[in-house]
């Protein structure tokens, strides 16, 4: 199980990069509102992954619920590493708890491009920092994961 695990979060950490790509133009600009053609270009790419992508990207989906399926598993069996089975499940579990209940749907209205640009500019921040979030829990989970191995 400790395979799929560390799979299933090395292909969320890659997602997480290509999101990361695009998110980390935040940082370059202060002030209230990012410039029009940054929060276009962040506002394209997820229009495109969130609204324009279906199916392909119902595969993230399901990637979050077999990684979380995965140390579940661990669990169950009662691993010789018990503590790194319920680690990885605490930090997998926030990150794809926040991704869901709140980086999704912020993705999908800055996607939609329909808010004023002080509007887009706070969902592009508070995507880009549950982003960063997501990807320390998921280092974690991936290192415990292989650590298990070894």
């Amino acid at each position: 199980m400790h395979a799929c695990a560390a799979t299933g979060g090395g292909f969320l950490i890659a997602v997480l990069w290509f999101d990361l790509m695009f998110d980390s133009q935040t940082r370059k600009h202060a002030g209230d509102t990012l410039p029009t053609e940054v929060l276009a270009s962040i506002s394209a790419y997820y229009r495109r992954v969130t609204i324009e992508a279906w199916p392909m990207n119902r595969l993230i989906a399901v990637v979050m619920g077999l990684t979380l399926l995965a140390i579940v598993a661990e669990i169950a069996q009662n691993a010789d590493h018990w503590w790194i089975a319920w680690i990885s499940l605490a930090a997998a579990a926030s990150a794809i708890g926040l991704a869901l209940a709140r980086t999704v749907p912020n993705a999908m209205r800055l996607g939609s491009a329909a808010d004023s640009l002080e509007m887009q500019t706070r969902l592009a921040r508070a995507i880009y920092r549950d982003h960063l979030y997501c990807l320390a829990a998921m280092i974690v989970v991936v290192g415990l994961q292989l650590s298990a191995r070894l």
